[in-house]
């Protein structure tokens, strides 16, 4: 038998895998040899797409805790500092291409592509399902499959595609390898597949299909692509002239194309004009903060009023609304065993008292980003919410302030909710409800050196190393202690305010007073999309003030001055300072900056944080606080760390994969 499907090929080439499973050759022929059987039962037809939709999960999981992949830890924003500092292998390019630290995943998704194919090529023989439902079943693989292509390129750059109708397996092996594609080919393709499968799924899915994909699921990862191929480090780089393939062919785009950025806007425009996704709002209640002087109270989404801004963002993410109630969240994985969302609670958690890990830190840049509760800048605050830096004292009360117990310095002030609902300062409480230990709930943690959870020489590793820690996902049921019990909850893949500001990020691109008509995903007619600011009111849901204003009011916060939206520099600016906040500890930053091309100014700052060898005495606690310190966490920026290396393995079993510049 000379030619197989996809999925033998894959089976060979991507034995370009490190795991010697993949290379089992007879393992694949007995795959094809069941084929008949399998294929034709009902049961076993849809076994074997779960199975296919297990690769989003382990090597396939985005927002994990560093034992399955470290990308949340390994940018500017938030560090885990146990495991012998990890984490500064990645902070300070300890990993090659012969090691890839936890991050090591290329054959993990061919062979979820593999799965994929070979559910696409034969699905049809399963006459035991209606057409339509062989046809859905068909379009989630082919959404799976697109999406671990989606996330292969985004971590190493363009990779080879797989040939649609397979290829003669007779040939030497030499002859079997496949070079790179270039990166607008893979993006292309991708963005087809994503096509294709958003014309058949259904817009929605009944609570019990929870992460099974939808149209607009389909959608907002084709817009996410399309986006990411628009961003500098795609679009017209130059610096990646070196990225060749075997034939010496440039695989990144060195021409600058507007246009990607008009079809980036119009693939997110496809998803809100869904109309099935919104932000999550919880409405006030009575220990709602009162709004701040200058925050509109005109009623969401034209502004900030009916709404309690810190609830609605913290239950996005802890579980106090469940996944199926919440109607921004798009794509999201369910919880599995060992390292998901939980377990980076549980290690943001105090130690001492309440049964955590206690080693998750928050930058001080990262505090710093957050916004006074008026939208002021912290450099530049108002007088009605003044930004105090610790010489000017501490709270002596839980009622001076929102979100504040007592003896906290007053630099934690004033700030937005979603600081609150992010940020672990010192001195900030940790509810524990759940748990049935007396003396165990709502304690006030302190990282000052010596105190339980501060820096000890008993524990020299389980300490916040600066001096800020991670609350989002905590949810204040959670408790490890005696009769403890923990909530229930889902990685936020993809939500509806990222889509947001995909649009904006995408419009404001757009040269001013240029039109785009780009095809739409179901090729039957066309999106028109112009850098225009518009209107909160805009029922054409067009312009950068509809998506972009939903964010802020959500958050509690003021609309960005005419003058902003009307100046690309200021609202890119603006744009970049929101993503940071908003998708905070999402496994966004890291990449925001690479495709930015804006890492070698950010991540080659040092990580700064509070002065963790002060302790609790009158002496030495107001200079915990101020001037910020430099932590004990190395970093640097090499120009090669803008892609992750190819893995040796795969580079020795392909002739003709070529590495990424600098490996």
């Amino acid at each position: 038998m000379k030619k197989l499907f996809n999925i033998l090929l894959i089976a060979v080439i991507v034995g370009f895998s490190s795991c010697d499973d993949y290379l089992s050759v007879d393992k694949y022929l007995g795959d094809m040899l069941h084929q008949d059987t399998i294929f034709v039962r009902k049961d076993y037809t849809e076994q074997w797409l779960w199975n296919t939709y297990s690769y989003m999960n382990n090597k396939g999981a985005e927002i994990t805790n560093k034992g399955q992949s470290a990308f949340i830890f390994a940018s500017d924003d938030v560090f885990t500092c146990d495991w012998t500092m990890m984490i500064s292998k990645y902070q300070n390019c300890e990993y090659s291409a012969s090691q890839q630290q936890n991050e090591d995943r290329w054959g993990w998704l061919y062979e979820g592509i593999r799965k994929a194919s070979q559910f696409i090529y034969n699905v049809d023989r399963c006459r035991e399902l209606t057409s339509n439902e062989r046809e859905d079943l068909r379009a989630q693989a082919r959404f799976l499959r697109a999406y671990y292509y989606w996330m292969l390129i985004k971590q190493y750059g363009p990779v080879p595609l797989m040939p649609e109708q397979g290829m003669d397996i007779s040939l030497p092996y030499n002859e079997l390898a496949l070079a790179r594609n270039t990166y607008d080919e893979c993006v292309d393709y991708i963005s087809s597949e994503f096509a294709k499968a958003a014309q058949v799924l259904p817009a929605t899915r009944p609570p019990a299909w929870l992460g099974q994909a939808t149209r607009g699921a389909a959608l907002a990862a084709r817009a996410k692509v399309l986006l990411y191929a628009a961003s500098p480090l795609y679009n017209g780089n130059t610096q990646l002239s070196g990225l060749k393939d075997d034939q010496g062919r440039v695989l990144i785009s060195q021409e600058y194309s507007e246009e990607k950025w008009a079809k980036a806007a119009a693939a997110a425009k496809e998803v809100i004009d869904l109309g099935v996704y919104e932000l999550l709002t919880i409405p006030p209640t009575s220990s709602t903060s009162p709004l701040p002087k200058g925050v509109p109270t005109a009623a969401y989404p034209f502004g900030c009023g009916n709404v309690d801004p810190f609830e609605s963002y913290r239950q996005c993410f802890n579980g106090a609304t469940t996944a199926s109630n919440n109607p921004e969240l798009i794509l999201t994985r369910q919880r599995y065993s060992g390292y998901d969302i939980l377990d980076i609670v549980k290690h943001a958690v105090p130690k001492a008292d309440l049964g955590g890990w206690n080693t998750v830190c928050v930058s001080q840049k990262q505090a710093d980003a957050y916004l006074m509760c008026d939208g002021k800048s912290i450099t530049s605050p108002s007088t009605d919410y003044p930004y105090q830096y610790p010489n000017k004292g501490f709270t002596t009360s839980a009622s001076e302030y929102p979100h504040m117990p007592a003896q906290v310095n007053l630099m934690y002030a004033n700030r937005e909710p979603r600081f609150y609902a992010s940020v672990a300062f010192n001195g900030s409480v940790w509810e524990n409800l759940s748990t049935t230990e007396s003396g165990k709930k709502n304690l006030q943690e302190f990282y000052y050196k010596g105190s339980n959870n501060g820096k000890t020489l008993s524990e020299p590793d389980f300490y916040i190393r600066t001096g800020l820690g991670l609350k989002k996902y905590y949810n204040p049921d959670d408790s490890w202690n005696t009769g403890g019990s923990r909530i229930y909850r889902v990685e936020p893949t993809i939500r509806y305010a990222d889509v947001l500001l995909w649009y904006a990020e995408a419009l404001n691109e757009l040269t001013s007073g240029k039109t785009y008509n780009i095809t739409n995903y179901g090729e039957f007619g066309t999106i028109e999309v112009k850098r225009e600011v518009g209107s909160i009111e805009d029922a054409s849901k067009t312009g950068l003030r509809y998506a972009f204003s939903r964010v802020r009011f959500r958050a509690g916060l003021p609309d960005l001055t005419d003058a902003v939206y009307n100046d690309p520099n200021q609202f890119r600016t603006a744009l970049k300072r929101e993503r940071q906040v908003e998708l905070f500890a999402e496994a966004c930053r890291y990449f925001d900056l690479r495709r930015w091309k804006d890492a070698p100014e950010e991540e080659a700052k040092p990580v700064m944080g509070c002065n963790v060898d002060m302790m609790n005495t009158d002496e030495q606690r107001g200079a915990f606080y101020y001037p910020p310190k430099a932590a004990d966490i190395p970093k640097v920026w090499l120009a090669k760390m803008y892609l992750w290396p190819l893995p040796t393995g795969e580079l020795k079993r392909n002739a003709k994969l070529t590495q990424n510049p600098g490996w």
